[in-house]
């Protein structure tokens, strides 16, 4: 089975997890595997409460995410097979519904709007909105075995929260119509293929090889660093190279002064880890301007 995260000191009946995980990371535990994770306003809910309190909180330098039981998040939670008999009427009702009272406050790409780093511990099922939220995420792992699929079609919609735009730019143009046009099921193999995870891991390897890569980061990355770069990234999307190059003479410039530099010349000379100052609240506006 695939690895929990621990419990401690989190209460068993909340939707989503919060606990400490190595020195700088905190782990967020989709926690409704009954229905595998499903995406509903209640894991919404404590999702943002938890990535809020991860962002805030200075000694957080990487955030883990991932599920308990045999689902990362196995699409929109669309109720009980009981419920089928109303659900044209319920349908009728959801096209003059506010999205964000179907499915949270926030759309999934706010996860690339973060100052930290977002790694997604694909545990088990990962399909429909539950993939858009893993590929928002910067970096993948999969459980061998956990099966991904993008089923929009296969349910008379079409290609929700943002997933047209992220899709493309982790592989190409044709696999991202292949897998949304063809709704089809693939396994983490294949993912790992196509780009969409960056290593696949024996189930019960997959939390453990997850926070040892986070872990990693934490503590020997700085944290300014990696929030200017996140931003460079996800900006860099819709920019073209020169005005990108540009971008990030702008960046380098107001990088040079900045103690994390020196700290991190200064420790690899003297061959020892760097201690890179924390983010603070107050640095929120400055890193993710641009």
């Amino acid at each position: 089975m695939p690895e929990e995260a621990p419990m401690s000191t989190v209460d068993a009946e909340d939707a989503v997890l919060y606990e400490a995980g190595p020195p700088g990371v905190a782990i967020l535990t989709f926690n409704r595997p009954d229905r595998l994770n499903a995406w509903g306003p209640d894991i919404a809910a404590g999702f943002y409460a938890g990535i809020d309190r991860a962002e805030a909180d200075p000694a957080v330098r990487v955030i883990v995410v991932t599920g308990r039981g045999r689902g990362f998040c196995a699409g929109a939670h669309l109720g009980a097979p009981g419920s089928a008999s109303g659900l044209g009427e319920s349908m009728e009702k959801a096209g003059r519904t506010s999205l964000a009272d179907l499915v949270g406050e926030r759309p999934p790409h706010f996860v690339t709007t973060l100052r930290k780093p977002v790694i997604a511990a694909i545990n088990g099922s990962c399909v429909g909105i539950g993939l858009t939220q893993a590929l928002m995420c910067d970096v993948r792992f999969a459980a061998a075995g956990a099966k991904f699929a993008a089923v929009f079609a296969r349910r008379g919609l079409i290609a929700e929260f943002g997933i047209s735009w992220i899709l493309p730019r982790l592989t190409s143009w044709g696999v991202a119509l292949d897998l949304l046009l063809s709704g089809r099921t693939f396994l983490a193999g294949e993912a790992a293929e196509l780009g969409l995870v960056k290593e696949v891991v024996a189930p019960d390897d997959l939390l453990r090889r997850a926070l040892e890569y986070a872990g990693d980061i934490a503590q020997n990355c700085s944290p300014a660093s990696m929030a200017v770069i996140k931003r460079q990234v996800y900006g860099d999307a819709t920019r073209g190279v020169a005005e990108a190059t540009s971008h990030a003479e702008v960046l380098l410039r107001e990088a040079m002064p900045r103690p994390d530099v020196i700290e991190g010349i200064v420790s690899f000379l003297e061959k020892r880890p760097p201690q890179f100052p924390s983010l603070t609240p107050s640095d929120a506006w400055s890193a993710r301007k641009g």
